[in-house]
């Protein structure tokens, strides 16, 4: 099935499955509060402390990715592997985009290349947050329709920056709560 403004649901998926599932579709801004002032405390424990949340910030957000990349490959947005990283607003955003590849017949194929950092961690804030970017290499990663393989129009890939918020929730899970996709912006 097609429809008549394939480029704007195409470029969601691509946002949503490319960049963090990115925050992409709405105003595309990206803009994110900088980190709050942080309390004094004990250097040692706080740059530990810091270490962690990183190293849990960027293993949801491989997760993430990986998670979005097998829910794209059959455009499923019920795929178990997407509740286990990813939070609300994010998560729904995912969902509601690949439901739209699903029924426009369209799904992912190929290879979608990331190199994440950390640019802040606030361990001070309620809820404690880390914040990523990640350059996204998605030219080998192609939204295609199912039924003919034919690559879905204005769905091409390229390299962009991606953001992500990983947070922290009561059960000491990190997940990815929000991001945007910067298209505009190459790395």
């Amino acid at each position: 099935m097609r429809t008549r403004h394939p480029r704007r649901w195409t470029t969601c998926l691509v946002i949503a499955a490319v960049a963090g599932a990115a925050a992409g579709c709405g105003d595309g801004s990206g803009t994110a509060a900088g980190p709050p002032a942080r309390k004094a405390t004990d250097p040692r424990q706080s740059s530990a402390d810091e270490r962690a949340a990183e190293q849990a910030a960027l293993k949801a957000y491989a997760g993430y990715l990986d998670a979005s990349r097998e829910a794209s490959r059959a455009s499923d947005p019920r795929h178990p592997a997407l509740a286990r990283f990813l939070a609300d607003p994010l998560l729904t955003r995912v969902r509601v985009t690949l439901d739209q590849a699903r029924r426009h017949g369209a799904v992912r194929t190929g290879t979608l290349r990331s190199d994440p950092t950390v640019t802040s961690v606030s361990l001070d804030t309620a809820p404690p947050t880390v914040e990523i970017q990640d350059c996204l290499d998605a030219t080998a990663y192609r939204l295609i329709y199912a039924k003919d393989k034919r690559v879905v129009p204005g769905s091409g890939g390229g390299r962009h920056l991606a953001t992500a918020t990983a947070t922290r929730y009561p059960d000491g899970r990190w997940l990815i709560s929000t991001g945007a996709a910067h298209e505009d912006q190459p790395c």
